[in-house]
């Protein structure tokens, strides 16, 4: 190419806003890459061993929040690639040998995807434990069990508290899901034809903790379906937890008052003194749209792309760092939350009316020897 890029242009295809964050990945990578190259007798001995030393000096200054890229650093690749320059001299042009930008991009982002899974775990487990303390400290505690919004039969706040708690377990599979869909290794693919160079692109897999190599390199480069489904498991995570918080919002409101929220995580009014509004949950609540929207999203910049790479799959890490960014946020919020939750056994015991035994009476009667039907009308 030998005219300059349009400024504007530049400027709407740079993506180190955002893809910065995957500097350790790169890094990561590319060692592993280097390493490769030595295996396989492309670089020597020494060569590879400038290169280690200097991928960890790039790691360390990329660390640094203060770091600010140079105007020709339009991606973290670019900016990794620039720096390692610097580090090692021109050894540094030997890294890419067999390596394209397109299998470079993808093993990133799922190595990323994958440390994010076990990230997100750790949160899901908090807030496991938070909901099992507290069914724990209700677990006899009655109260009413509601259907379409209305008293239906008595339950106790155990099984109502843990009535969340498995939602949150089938989500901590789902994100093992998304793990296992991100860890097959592309890199290897080159730009979608494989590379001409005797790579053990298993020895790689190894090194980076992949279960195992991509069988196809069309298909390696412009699979994003981990992607979709870690955001699917993110979406999913944030509808359940919305519905959870939509029930604490009601039962922790005084036309309730089964429980109270700690004042740590509500908020006041600018006008009314006596407010405290239950934000954290609400947060909660609307932060499920923003991860529903980010799975739209995504799916949608997907669905008219044909195969190999295009310039679209750019936008595939926005939405996903920020489902990310949002869960980190939100999950603990509410551990803490349910972790301080003030019970209020009378409360629950109160609301409790004779009608909503009348389940109860019917199965008695069953038991007599009426018919189902007939108990079911003499009970109502």
């Amino acid at each position: 190419m030998g005219k300059e890029p349009d400024a504007a242009f530049s400027r709407l295809s740079d993506s180190f806003s955002f893809d910065r964050r995957l500097y350790g990945e790169d890094v990561d990578a590319s060692l592993a890459w280097a390493r490769a190259l030595g295996r396989a007798r492309v670089l020597t001995e020494s060569e590879v061993e400038a290169l280690v030393a200097g991928l960890e000096e790039v790691r360390g200054t990329l660390a640094d929040p203060a770091f600010e890229p140079l105007p020709t650093d339009e991606d973290i690749h670019t900016a990794v690639e620039r720096l390692l320059t610097e580090q090692v001299g021109p050894v540094a042009g030997k890294l890419h040998t067999g390596r394209s930008r397109n299998d470079q991009v993808a093993t990133d982002f799922r190595l990323w995807v994958m440390r994010a899974c076990d990230r997100i775990e750790v949160a899901i487990l908090d807030l496991a434990r938070a909901m099992v303390q507290s069914a724990r400290a209700g677990v006899d505690l009655p109260m009413p069990g509601y259907t379409h919004m209305r008293p239906a039969q008595p339950v106790t706040w155990g099984h109502w508290m843990l009535s969340a708690f498995w939602p949150l377990l089938r989500s901590r599979d789902r994100f093992a899901l998304a793990r296992a869909s991100a860890s097959v290794l592309p890199l290897g693919s080159a730009a979608l034809a494989g590379t001409a160079y005797p790579i053990d692109r298993q020895a790689i897999a190894d090194d980076l903790g992949f279960e195992s190599v991509s069988p196809n390199s069309i298909d390696a480069i412009s699979d994003r379906d981990f992607a979709v489904e870690y955001l699917f498991a993110a979406a999913m995570l944030g509808v359940n937890l919305s519905r959870h918080a939509e029930g604490l919002i009601l039962y922790s409101g005084p036309e309730y008052g089964f429980v109270e929220l700690d004042e740590g995580y509500t908020s006041g009014s600018s006008l009314m003194p006596q407010k405290r509004n239950p934000g954290a949950l609400e947060l909660t609540r609307a932060k499920a749209g923003r991860l529903v929207g980010h799975l739209t999203g995504l799916l949608t910049t997907l669905k008219g792309l044909p195969s190999a790479y295009d310039n679209d799959l750019q936008e595939d890490k926005p939405p996903v760092f920020d489902a990310h960014d949002t869960l980190l946020e939100v999950l603990p919020v509410l551990t803490g939350l349910i972790g301080t939750l003030q019970l209020h056994p009378s409360r629950m015991a109160a609301a409790i009316t004779p009608d909503m035994l009348s389940t109860d009476l019917a199965d008695y009667l069953v038991g007599k020897g009426l018919p189902f039907r007939e108990a079911h009308a003499v009970a109502g």
